[in-house]
């Protein structure tokens, strides 16, 4: 089976981008499609644990998007009224000169991760996706929607929760569920002493402030909503206030604050693991195309950069495709799962409203189990 040199990656998302800055730093030729016209970004910042620190140093991106972050070092626990439960020291896993955690900006991360992508030669179109597409085993034959074709060695589904590569590896076996839950996401000035990532513990839900800058940080607040119901845009400042009522402190005082609707961003939680691999022969899925999870843990980026940097090791590694791919699955398979289920058992006990369930016990759990070499 001839080697991989020719890649196409279908998403210009975290894991694509990723996957292409990883290909390309081993040698390969990239092009990466992306079905939006144009680079729009989803969301408002994002947390990079301490393992993801440590990969993103891998790739050669950490230092061109530190001075647009926020470093912090802590994880910290607390009640609805703002009463300390639990401090969790963060890890240095990208070494003793890299920070923790870093929370940056979604449209910061994006720009520093497209941009590089860009700069190291892979060949990036917009307003482009994938029409057909038919391997033989040598090769893939791609045919896009401007009528264009391709023939690639592999090609990388990094194409989200709703993937069209899923659909045409697997069928309908694979749908998004939705879970019970949504997330709320809402921007504020920084508050000085929220320097490190502060989450709040409920009978209602789970919310938490995440530093971004110096003067940035973001509320992120889950909660349950059964029927998946249709929020009125409109409405969703207020309807994220009602939603914060069990809180009090710093987030009750924030509460107040949410009085326009625009700038609340509201997501329901959609989850999908594929249960085998994640390839058949030379087409291969990564990051939420394989594995979307909820934000519980805030590993679904994490795992699609890992995704994306253990791809490019194993591409350079010998052995041929289907060697490479399988020991790919062996590194990433179960580790994935792991951060799949944990997460999705924290929302359900929040649904539950389990008042039991050990909530700093699995924050540690996933700590430890990400701090191991992957």
């Amino acid at each position: 089976m001839k080697p991989v040199n020719k890649v196409l990656i279908v998403g210009g998302g975290i894991g694509g981008l990723c996957a292409a800055i990883s290909l390309r730093r081993q040698g390969l030729d990239v092009d990466l499609i992306e079905l939006k016209p144009q680079w729009t970004v989803y969301g408002v910042g994002i947390i990079q644990q301490s393992n993801v620190v440590r990969e993103m140093a891998r790739l050669g991106v950490l230092d061109a998007y530190l001075g647009a972050a926020y470093a912090f070092e802590d994880v910290a626990i607390y009640g609805p009224q703002g009463q300390t439960l639990a401090r969790i020291p963060g890890q240095r896993l990208a070494g003793p000169e890299y920070p923790a955690n870093v929370g940056i900006s979604r449209l910061a991360l994006h720009h520093v991760l497209s941009d590089t992508a860009a700069a190291l030669g892979a060949r990036i179109r917009l307003g482009l996706a994938v029409q057909s597409l038919e391997q033989d085993g040598e090769g893939v034959d791609v045919g896009f929607t401007d009528g264009s074709q391709g023939r690639y060695d592999l090609v990388v589904g990094a194409d989200g929760l709703y993937s069209q590569i899923r659909g045409l590896l697997f069928g309908d076996r694979y749908q998004p569920r939705f879970t019970g839950q949504a997330v709320w996401r809402h921007n504020f000035p920084r508050a000085p002493h929220i320097d490190h990532l502060a989450n709040f513990q409920s009978a209602a839900g789970n919310a938490g402030l995440v530093p971004l800058a110096g003067d940035l940080m973001y509320l992120f607040l889950t909660s349950h909503e059964p029927d998946n119901p249709w929020m009125e845009p409109g409405t969703l400042a207020e309807q994220m206030r009602a939603r914060l009522a069990g809180f009090g402190g710093l987030i009750g005082e924030l509460r107040e604050q949410i009085q326009d609707s625009a700038q609340v961003v509201y997501k329901p939680m959609e989850v999908v693991f594929v249960d085998e691999p994640w390839y058949q022969g030379r087409v291969l899925l990564i990051g939420d195309a394989a594995h979307a999870t909820t934000p519980h843990l805030g590993q679904g980026a994490g795992m699609a950069i890992e995704d994306a940097v253990v791809l490019g090791e194993e591409l350079s590694r010998g052995g041929s495709l289907a060697d490479q791919l399988q020991r790919f699955m062996a590194r990433r398979f179960e580790r994935c799962k792991f951060i799949s289920e944990q997460s999705i058992l924290a929302g359900d006990k929040e649904i539950a409203r389990d008042h039991g369930f050990d909530r700093i016990g699995l924050v540690k759990g996933m700590l430890a189990r990400t701090a191991e070499p992957i």
